[in-house]
This record gives C-alpha cells, structure tokens and sequence, in this order.
C-alpha cells in the first residue's frame, strides 16, 4: 500500500512540475523538503502563495485517498450468482479423511450382506444399501449427536455428499429413513457385527493387528433412560457359563471327600441356592423408559440406567471384539460373551483388571493355553481381624492351620464350588484370638475355598514374572485409551436410542469406523504392506524412513548371529 501511496504521489508531483505551479522558495515541487510541508517557511508571506500550497495539499491527499479506495475490495456477494462447471471430486481436499477411508476399503462387501433382505422382484426401487449404511456410519465418525442433525450436515457438507455418492442439487434422505430400514431390514440381524468383522479382517489382512497380548475391559454408556421413572421387580439369577463344568466338579469334590452328591435344584419351587444359602430371587430396578438397560451405580454418587459394553483390543489398540449387556451385569459375568467372539485368534496372553480375576475366569484361560495377567487384589478383610492368607492352606492334609496353630478340617462343598473349612468350637472358645478371628455365636471360624483355587495362585505367581508389571500398565495406553477416544470424539459417552439390539448396532458401527480410520490414516502413512507407496511427498518419504528402519534391524539382527556364531567357533 505505501509504495502505491508514494508512486501516486510522485505521478501528481510530475503534472504539477508540467503545469508550472511550485511552491515558494523551491524551482520545482521535486526539491520540496521530506519534513512536513506544513512547515514551510513561505507560509504567511501573501495570500496568493498560501492559496496555491492549499490546492498542492489538496491534490496530494486526494490521491492519498483515490488509492484507498480502489484497494478496499468491495461487493464480493457478487460471486454468489457466478455460474461455474466444476467436478464434485475436486472440491473434496486430497487429504480428507473420508478420501482416505474410501481408498482403505471396497464398501461393495454390503450389498453381499443384505441381499437376502431385499426382494429383487416386488417394491419400488431402493436407497442404495451401500448409501444407507454410511449414513450412521457418518454420524458416529464424527460424533454427530443425532440422525436428523446428521442430513443436516449432509446437506452443507460437499465431503459428506462426495463420501455417500450424492449430486450437490441432489435432496439428501430424510432423517427417518435409517428408522424405517433398521426396523423392517435389519433388526433382530448381525449385519453390523458382520460390518465389524469384515473391517477387522482386512487390518489383518494389511498385518497391522498382533493379538498375541490382548487387553479386555468394560465401560459404561449411558442409557435414553430417566433415572427417575423405574419400578422394582423380583429378578432370578440367570445361569453362569460354567455352570454345568462347575456342578460336575462339585460332585467329583464331594465324591472324593465321602459327601453325597447335591440334589437338583426346582426352578419352581426353591428360592434359595441350598448350601450357600444365597437368594435366588433379588430386587433390582427396571427403567420403565428402556427395560432392557441396567441400574448402574459407581460409588455413592453417580447411579444411572446404562448399557455396559465388554471390549478386546490388542497391544496396538485395534479392537478385536465387544459385547454388549445391562449395566448391573458385573464384568467377570459377561466376560464368556466376550471370550467366545475372540475364538480362533491366536491369543498367548490376556490382561484384564481386578473384576476379571476369578476362579473360573483363570481356570478358563489356563486350559486354554493363555497366560492370564491380572493385578494385586486387597484383602476385604474387617479391620481389626485375621487376613485369609495367615490362615495356611495345607495341600497334603486338605487342611486349615490358623494363627493360634489350631486345625481347621474339611466340612462340605456348597453350590458354589467353595470348600468350607471349620474350626472346633471347644477350642475356638479358649483361644485368646477370638475376638481377632470370628464373632460367630457358635465360636467357629469358617474359611472358604472354591475348587479352582489353585488356578488363581498359578495367576498370582504370572504376576510375580519379570516384565508382567510392564505389560499390565499398558492397559492404560490401549483399552482406556480407546474408551476415551470413543467418549471424545465418536458420541460413545451416552445412546439416543433405545433397546440393547440398537446399542449392539451403536458399538459395532462405532469401533468400526475407529479401526477403519486408523487403518486409512496408517495407509496413507506408511504405504501398504503390498508394496505400493503413498501418494504425497511427506507420506513418501515416512514410508522410506519405515523401511530404512527394518533394513537397520534386520542387519542388527544378523551381526549380532554373526557374532554369537563366531564366538561358538572360537570356542
């Protein structure tokens, strides 16, 4: 701006010069000073003069202002009304994330899963199945908090019409299409869990997935449910995984120690669980809003309906598997769901937190050649009492030995698999530890076993092994890590919807688009694992530092053979 302020004052000063007016004590206007010209010496000597310094004043300062002007942009609403011919493809950046996503995966796959749902000789033409999908696709992405802001979105958006394959003048669906096809297609299906693991296969496929150690834990989202508008209702117990592989080793336990085997239970008419003298039947509260959510509550404050979700990741936080259940269902009880989906992956070890850490989650794990990491647990001892392990287990003996070094024999094996261990009460009654041992009327001491016990020492000594402290801290950089992300970014905090077939659909499709847009991003990065390289220079030459670093390794690894042969030689 100033050089065109000074070459517009330079062009007057050089009509001036032609057209003969100078200022007094001065040849030409090209002498005057650079101090200012209001104060010129010639000021005041006559009026005539003073008039002519005005009019040079004046001609400059227009032109000072003609520049302004003309450098002021002005009218722009004028290209609202320009008529342009333009490909859609070219105003999507090249390095959109939906660009990316599109080149990781053919979403032609669909059309193979819901073709049985679809008639292909009666109705009118369909929305495009492959359209369809995206659209929830789209919505957890990006953690849009509905489907009606979603088309909202859709129609301002030229990246989101380019990603579901709509014109700019084409009318995006209605928010309740989605609706009508979940319900009269796909309800009561496994599309979306088929979605999931069609993804899943091909970040194996690409050789980014390793799940040889796998973290598992669950979080909680928050139901469509008001916490004030629940009924209490009598629930039964629903019957354990294990259950039936636990009462045959209840009866095998029995057997060995001169019992009887127990009695089958009447579903009809027992209310309680026999030996163990739990109540089959207990209060719980049911949202008359959503019923099939859960009374979740997390210390004295936080007590809401909730759906919890049971995820597997592995040691580079791709999620390998989800189940979903109510939120009052405890995590070593969905832990089977969750298991089952993890079959057929070559799995050598399983971290999880304390809730998982349970006779008969580690039994499992350790018939199944899974080294299983859990964490320390604290005694739930009473303060002021006798912790369980200065109560010694004799194995030999299949005996007790307590503090005061009195026995504590072999009584019966209840329902649950626990072996109960009984003192003699003539002499709990002189023993000077009473008041630190039991407060039973009776003065016996009662100390439980379950049957698999040993396969939770074993899990104890795993954690004890040099290097299982590190693994287990991973948990936070990989299964809280996606919990987080999801929470974040992807609208996994709280469901709209309501029913657990909706939230089933709700996690499938957003651990899909989490896995999907690692993979695009990780694609688009390092190359693919086929050998063909990115597109982009930066992209370009990360992918070469990628391969100079295997190559280095590589030769790392042959020196130091070279080495060990050699000294093997020598020797």
């Amino acid at each position: 701006m100033a050089f065109q302020v000074l070459a517009k004052i330079q062009n007057t000063k050089q009509k001036l010069n032609k057209s003969g007016l100078v200022l007094p004590g001065f040849q030409t206007v090209d002498k005057v000073p650079a101090q200012e010209l209001g104060l010129c010496q010639t000021m005041g000597r006559d009026a005539h003069r003073s008039n002519r310094k005005r009019m040079i004043y004046g001609i400059i300062n227009s032109s000072i202002v003609e520049v302004i002007y003309h450098m002021m942009t002005r009218d722009a609403d004028d290209y609202r009304r320009q008529i342009v011919y333009f490909c859609i493809d070219d105003l999507v950046p090249a390095n959109h994330l939906l660009r990316q996503i599109d080149k990781a995966i053919d979403w032609s796959f669909i059309y193979e899963l819901v073709e049985d749902k679809y008639s292909a000789n009666e109705g009118r033409p369909s929305m495009d199945p492959v359209t369809l999908i995206k659209l929830p696709f789209l919505q957890y992405l990006y953690g849009i908090r509905s489907m009606c802001q979603t088309i909202k979105e859709i129609e301002v958006n030229v990246a989101y019409r380019w990603f579901l394959g709509l014109g700019l003048y084409e009318a995006p669906p209605h928010f309740s299409t989605f609706g009508k096809n979940y319900t009269r297609r796909f309800k009561d299906t496994d599309l979306f869990e088929q979605i999931f693991e069609r993804i899943l296969q091909e970040c194996f496929r690409h050789g980014f997935v390793d799940p040889s150690e796998v973290f598992v834990d669950s979080t909680h989202v928050k139901a469509r449910a008001n916490s004030h508008k629940k009924r209490t209702e009598l629930a039964r117990k629903e019957a354990l995984c294990y259950e039936e592989k636990l009462k045959e080793e209840i009866n095998r336990d029995r057997a060995a120690h001169g019992k009887s085997p127990l009695k089958a239970k009447d579903d009809e008419n027992d209310e309680s669980d026999g030996d163990s003298g739990r109540a089959k039947e207990k209060e719980i509260k049911v949202s008359t809003t959503d019923p099939e959510s859960g009374w979740f509550h997390k210390g004295e404050h936080k007590q809401v309906f909730a759906y919890g979700v049971s995820t597997a990741s592995d040691k580079h936080s791709w999620i390998l598997g989800y189940d979903v259940n109510p939120g009052n269902v405890h995590d070593s009880r969905a832990f089977c769901g969750l298991f089952n989906k993890l079959q057929g992956m070559d799995i050598k070890t399983l971290i999880g937190d304390s809730a998982f850490k349970t006779p008969p989650i580690a039994k499992t794990l350790l018939d199944a050649g899974i080294t299983p990491v859990f964490p320390y647990t604290r005694p739930m001892t009473k303060e002021g009492f006798f912790r369980k392990h200065e109560y010694v287990y004799d194995e030999y003996y299949d005996c007790y030995l307590c503090p005061n070094n009195s026995v504590l024999k072999y009584s019966t094996t209840n329902r649950n698999g626990y072996r109960e261990y009984r003192s003699d009460p003539k002499t709990c009654r002189t023993c000077p530890y009473l008041s630190q041992c039991t407060k039973s009327a009776k003065h016996t001491k009662v100390v439980t076993r379950h049957i698999w016990a040993e396969y939770l020492e074993t899990c104890d000594d795993i954690r004890h092994t040099l290097g299982m402290k590190k693994v287990y801290k991973k948990r936070k950089e990989t299964i809280e890590r996606i919990f987080g992300t999801a929470k974040e970014y992807h609208g996994f905090r709280y469901t709209q919807m309501y029913g657990k077939a909706r939230m089933n659909m709700k996690a499938g499709l957003t651990f899909a688009c989490m896995n999907l847009k690692k993979l695009a991003r990780l694609l688009e990065k390092k190359g693919r694992p086929d050998g063909t390289p990115p597109q982009d220079g930066a992209s370009l030459v990360r992918f070469l530092r990628f391969l100079a670093r295997n190559f280095i390794a590589c030769l790392i690894i042959l020196k130091s053979r070279f080495m060990h042969y050699n000294k093997a030689t020598l020797a």
